[in-house]
């Protein structure tokens, strides 16, 4: 069985609660990436933030991009799923929630986060397809 650890990204970066939007933005600038995982002060998991998050949620919303915090932008408990759940559980978890990007974490500690790019890089065309379809079919999120 193909698991969500076979096709995630490993090693992913994240955004601290406590970091401006600034560090948010220059931090995925460097990573070449549109979007970080939130870590609280106890390295769990706290949200997502998006590059879309920062200009509509932050700046669109007349927030201070030097002194709003990362953390202001988290909404709730983020989705996620488990690093030995199968990828069929995976692509589901990604449809049903409308995300483009999954935590993925093995107990309580994240250790990668499955995208639409790993999806296309690691499964069959029609798996790509679908997922893309239930995604872009629903409201933009992350």
């Amino acid at each position: 069985m193909t698991t969500a650890r076979d096709i995630m990204s490993s090693g992913p970066e994240c955004a601290r609660a406590t970091d401006t939007l600034v560090q948010a933005a220059e931090k995925m600038r460097d990573l070449e990436v549109g979007a970080l995982p939130i870590c609280g002060t106890d390295d769990r998991l706290a949200g997502m933030i998006t590059d879309r998050d920062i200009v509509v949620r932050g700046l669109a919303a007349g927030l201070d991009p030097r002194t709003a915090k990362v953390g202001d932008l988290a909404d709730g408990k983020p989705v996620t799923i488990g690093a030995d759940d199968s990828v069929e559980e995976t692509l589901a978890t990604m449809s049903k929630h409308c995300v483009r990007r999954l935590p993925v974490i093995d107990g309580h500690d994240l250790v990668g986060v499955v995208s639409q790019a790993d999806v296309a890089r690691h499964l069959p065309e029609s798996k790509v397809g679908e997922l893309v379809e239930a995604i872009s079919s629903a409201r933009p999120n992350s």
